[in-house]
C-alpha cells in the first residue's frame, strides 16, 4: 500500500500541511498533533448571505452601445469609465468553516516513532507514536454511507478518561450536553462577508433577524455539529460527528431553527453509534473504493532517475483523485476553491467558485478518470447557472440566454462584482461551464443527458453568445465585451493599460466551440423551436473570426497585436483552444497549434507557472503539445515547488499566514496533465502515449475514460508501447493511435481471435493510426511485437 501513502514524521503546523479528509459533504482538517488534537470541520452547503436578490443598478444595458462604439474607436479611458459603471453593485458570498473540535486523546505526550500517514486507497488518515507499552494509534475518516466524522483511538497510551472535545467556531455559538458523552453545538454564519482582499468595513456582518414562522430567515443560514465519545474497550475510544446546515437550494431562503437542525446532527450521529467501528470503516472503505478503484496508475517499475521522481508524480496522481472524491459526491455541492475545507471567515478569494480558470480545472479529470458521477455537482452548478443568469442577461445586456461572470457562489451569483474590469467584465463564464456538460455527454453517450440538460445548457449559452455578437471592421463576427481573464493590455494613454475590448483570442474560442456544440445537440436532440437558433447559431459560425496569428509567429491573445502588461501572465487563456479546448491541434491545425506552441514558450520565459493551478495547466498544455522536457520540468515544479508536505497545491500569498493558500485546483488539473501524457482522446482517436516522460519508462495505467464511449488500460516497458486493452461501449469504429516507431501490432478481440485492423491516415508527425469495427459492449487487446525503431 506504499504506492498510495502520504506518510510524514512530524505534526502540521500550518492548514496547508494538514491531512484533509471527507464524504464530499462533510469534511475534517487533521494536523496529527500529539495527545490533542484539532480537527477543524466544514459542511460543502454553509456560506454566508442568502438568495440572490436584485439590486437597484439603474440600467446598465443601456450603456453598452456607448461601450461598444468606445471599444471600436479604441478610446481605452472611456471603455475603462463605462465598464465600471457596467459592474454590479457587490460580491458573491464565501464558504464558510464550522469550527474545530479541540480533543484530548491520549494521556501519553512522548513522540517516540512519530509517524502520520493518509492511506489514500482507503481514504484513512492515522497518526502514531509513544514509547513501548503507551503506544498509541489515531485513526480517522469521513463515511459517505454514515455522514459521520470518526475518530478511533486505541493503544495503552490512549486516554484514561475520555472526555468531550471543545468545540471552538468563528461564529456566535450555543453549546449544550443533552446527555453524557454528547455534545451539540449551534450558530449561525453571516449573512454577509465580504472578500478578503476589499478593504471595507464592515466586512462580516452576521443577521438579526428572527427566523419567520417556517425557521427561515433572509440570510445567514444557522449550522449545527453534535460530537460523541465513548469507550469501546479497555484501551480503546472513539468520536463521533455529524453536522447539519440550514441550505435549503440556492433560491431558498436559509433555516435558522437550530432545533431542529440539532436534532438532525444529534439523530446522524445516534445512528452511527449503532455501529461498531468495524463495521463503521468497513461501510466507509468499500464505499469510498467503489470510486478510487475504478482507475490505477502504476510507476513502480520506473525508479527515480534524472527525469524525476516517477514514485511522487504517481502519488500525486492519487492523491488528486482522493481529494476529488472527498469533495464531491453526487447530490452535494460542487467543490469550490479549496475543495470543502476551509478554517477562515474570509478564506483567499472567498473559496467561492471562480469560473475562468478554477471550478473546471478542478473538474477536468472526472470524466477521463472514471468519476463522471462525481463530476455530477459541477453539471448541476452549470445547470442552475443557464437558470439563475438570465436575469442578469437581460439586465445588464438586454441578451436573451444566460450570462455568468467569473464568480459565482451557492447562491448561483452571475453579475460583474465590483472592482476591476481585468476580472469582473467577462461574460463568457457559462461557455466554459458548458464545456463540462458537453465532455459528460460526449464521454458517456447518454441520449437522455444529450436531449436534457447538455442541450438546455447549451441552448442558453448560444442565445447569449448570438446576441453578444458584433461584426468587427472587417465584417467578421466578434463578441463584444470581452476580457482577457485578468490581464491587460498597454496602449496609451491608460497608465495601467486596458482590459476591455473586443473579441479576445479566450472569448473567440468559447464562443466557436459553445455554438459548434449546440448546433450538434440542436441537430441531434432539439425540437421544432430551436430551428430558428439553429441557423442563427450556423450563420454566426461561418462569419464568427478565429484567433489570429502575429508578426513573430505567436498565437495572439487580443484580436489584434498589443503587448500585455505581464508577459509571464500566470493565465494562458489565449491557449485554451489547445487545452482545455480542442479546436487547436497538430494534425488538423498544424499552423495555429505551432504558434500556440510559441506563444505558451514565450509566457513561460516570463516567468509564468508560479501558482499550482498555472503550472497545472501548463502541464495539460504540454501534453497536448507533446512537449515532454515541459510536462517533465512542470511535474518537478508541482512536486518540489507547489505542493505542500502532504502534497496540498500551493498558491503563493504574502499576505497569507506562511505565505501560502491553499488552492485545490492544482492538485485536480495536474491529473488531467498525467492522464493526457498517457491518453488523450480529443482527435478522433484513442492516442496513446503521446507525450510520455522520460523518467516514467515503465508502468500501468487502467480504467482511463474516453470519449465515444470507449475505456483504455495501457502497459509500457522501456518507453515503448506493449500491450493495450479497449472496452467498447457502443457499436462503431474503433481508432487508436500509436507511436510509429512501435512495431507491428497484433488486435485480437474477446474471444481471442484475431481483429482485422488496417492503418489508417494520421497527419500526427511520427504516428500512426489503426481502425477497426467495434461491437458495442465488448473487449479488444493490441499487443506488440517489437520495436520498429
Amino acid at each position: 500500500m506504499r504506492r498510495h501513502t502520504i506518510q510524514l514524521t512530524e505534526p502540521a503546523t500550518a492548514f496547508h500541511d494538514s491531512f484533509l479528509i471527507g464524504n464530499g459533504s462533510l469534511g475534517g482538517t487533521l494536523r496529527g498533533a500529539v495527545g490533542t488534537e484539532r480537527i477543524d470541520l466544514n459542511l460543502d452547503s454553509l456560506w454566508s448571505g442568502g438568495p440572490v436578490t436584485a439590486e437597484d443598478t439603474g440600467s446598465p444595458a443601456g450603456l453598452l452601445p456607448q461601450l461598444r462604439a468606445a471599444i471600436r474607436a479604441e478610446d481605452n479611458v472611456r471603455v475603462e469609465k463605462l465598464a465600471q459603471a457596467m459592474m454590479g453593485p457587490g460580491w458573491t458570498e464565501s464558504y464558510q468553516p464550522l469550527g474545530w473540535l479541540e480533543w484530548h486523546y491520549a494521556d501519553t505526550s512522548d513522540a517516540t516513532g512519530y509517524q502520520r500517514r493518509l492511506n489514500l486507497a482507503d481514504a484513512v488518515a492515522t497518526t502514531g507514536y509513544g514509547p513501548a507499552g503507551a503506544e498509541v494509534e489515531m485513526s480517522s475518516f469521513v463515511s459517505a454511507p454514515d455522514n459521520v466524522l470518526v475518530v478511533t483511538v486505541t493503544g495503552p497510551g490512549a486516554a484514561s478518561h475520555p472526555v468531550l472535545p471543545t468545540f471552538v467556531s468563528p461564529h456566535p455559538v450555543t453549546t449544550a450536553a443533552p446527555r453524557p458523552g454528547l455534545l451539540v453545538a449551534t450558530g449561525r454564519v453571516p449573512a454577509r462577508v465580504l472578500p478578503n482582499y476589499v478593504d471595507e468595513e464592515p466586512a462580516v456582518v452576521y443577521g438579526e433577524d428572527e427566523p419567520d414562522g417556517a425557521g427561515t430567515v433572509a440570510a445567514g443560514a444557522g449550522f449545527a455539529v453534535a460530537v460523541a465519545v465513548e469507550r469501546t474497550g479497555p484501551e480503546a475510544l472513539r468520536l463521533i460527528a455529524a453536522a447539519a446546515s440550514g441550505f435549503r437550494g440556492y433560491d431558498r431562503r436559509p433555516s435558522a431553527d437550530l432545533a431542529a437542525l440539532a436534532r438532525s446532527a444529534e439523530e446522524t450521529v445516534t445512528r452511527a453509534l449503532t455501529r461498531t467501528a468495524e463495521q463503521l470503516v468497513q461501510r466507509h472503505v468499500q464505499d469510498y473504493r467503489s470510486y478510487f478503484d475504478r482507475v490505477d496508475l502504476d510507476l513502480s517499475a520506473s525508479p527515480a532517475a534524472d527525469h524525476g521522481d516517477p514514485a511522487r508524480a504517481e502519488l500525486l496522481f492519487h492523491f488528486g483523485r482522493y481529494l476529488l472524491i472527498s469533495s464531491s459526491r453526487p447530490g452535494t455541492e460542487a467543490a469550490n476553491l479549496q475543495g470543502i475545507w476551509n478554517i477562515d471567515v474570509r478564506p483567499g478569494w472567498s473559496a467561492n467558485y471562480t469560473t475562468n480558470i478554477n471550478v473546471e480545472m478542478n473538474y477536468w479529470a472526472a470524466e477521463s478518470t472514471a468519476l463522471e458521477d462525481v463530476h455530477g455537482p459541477m453539471l448541476t452548478l452549470a445547470d442552475d447557472l443557464a437558470e439563475s443568469g438570465t436575469a442578469t442577461a437581460a439586465r445588464y445586456y438586454g441578451a436573451a440566454g444566460a450570462v455568468v461572470h467569473h464568480n459565482t457562489d451557492i447562491w448561483r451569483f452571475s453579475t460583474p462584482v465590483k472592482g476591476d474590469t481585468q476580472w469582473a467584465t467577462w461574460p463568457t463564464g457559462l461557455y466554459w461551464l458548458a464545456a463540462h456538460v458537453w465532455d459528460h455527454y460526449e464521454y458517456g453517450g447518454n441520449d437522455d443527458f444529450g436531449a436534457g440538460p447538455a442541450l438546455r445548457v447549451h441552448r442558453s449559452a448560444a442565445l447569449f453568445a448570438l446576441d453578444m455578437l458584433v461584426p468587427d471592421d472587417d465584417g467578421l463576427l466578434v463578441t463584444s465585451p470581452s476580457t482577457s481573464p485578468e490581464h491587460r493590455f498597454v496602449l496609451p494613454p491608460a497608465p495601467r493599460g486596458a482590459a476591455v475590448s473586443e473579441g479576445t483570442t479566450m472569448d473567440q474560442e468559447l464562443v466557436h466551440e459553445v455554438l459548434s456544440r449546440y448546433v450538434t445537440l440542436a441537430e441531434r436532440f432539439g425540437r421544432g423551436d430551436d430551428d430558428v437558433l439553429l441557423a442563427r447559431a450556423r450563420h454566426a459560425l461561418g462569419a464568427l473570426r478565429l484567433p489570429g496569428i502575429g508578426a513573430s509567429g505567436e498565437l495572439l491573445e487580443w484580436k489584434d497585436e498589443r503587448p500585455g502588461s505581464e508577459p509571464g501572465h500566470r493565465h494562458l487563456s489565449h491557449l485554451y483552444g489547445i487545452h482545455p479546448g480542442t479546436r487547436i491541434t497538430e494534425g488538423g491545425t498544424p499552423e495555429v497549434f505551432a504558434a500556440a506552441r510559441k506563444a505558451l514558450a514565450t509566457r513561460l520565459q516570463h516567468g509564468s507557472g508560479y501558482t499550482g493551478w498555472s503550472q497545472a495547466w501548463i502541464l495539460c498544455l504540454a501534453a497536448r503539445l507533446r512537449d515532454t522536457g515541459l510536462a517533465e520540468r512542470s511535474l518537478d515544479v508541482l512536486l518540489n515547488d507547489l505542493t505542500s508536505w502532504s502534497l496540498l497545491d500551493l498558491h503563493p500569498h504574502s499576505e497569507w499566514p506562511g505565505g501560502y493558500i491553499f488552492q485545490i485546483d492544482g492538485n485536480l488539473g495536474a491529473v488531467a496533465g498525467m492522464v493526457e501524457l498517457l491518453v488523450q482522446s480529443h482527435e478522433g482517436a484513442v492516442s496513446l502515449l503521446k507525450t510520455l516522460p522520460r523518467g516514467w519508462r515503465s508502468g500501468h495505467v487502467a480504467g482511463i475514460r474516453c470519449r465515444g464511449g470507449l475505456t483504455v488500460d495501457v502497459d509500457w516497458d522501456a518507453g515503448e508501447l506493449t500491450t493495450a486493452t479497449v472496452r467498447t461501449g457502443f457499436s462503431g469504429p474503433v481508432v487508436v493511435e500509436i507511436p510509429a516507431t512501435g512495431g507491428d501490432l497484433t488486435v485480437t478481440d474477446v474471444a481471442g481471435d484475431p481483429v482485422n485492423a488496417f492503418d489508417t491516415p494520421c497527419a500526427v508527425p511520427g504516428r500512426r493510426r489503426l481502425t477497426w469495427d467495434g461491437r458495442a459492449a465488448s473487449y479488444y487487446r493490441l499487443v506488440s511485437q517489437g520495436s520498429r525503431s
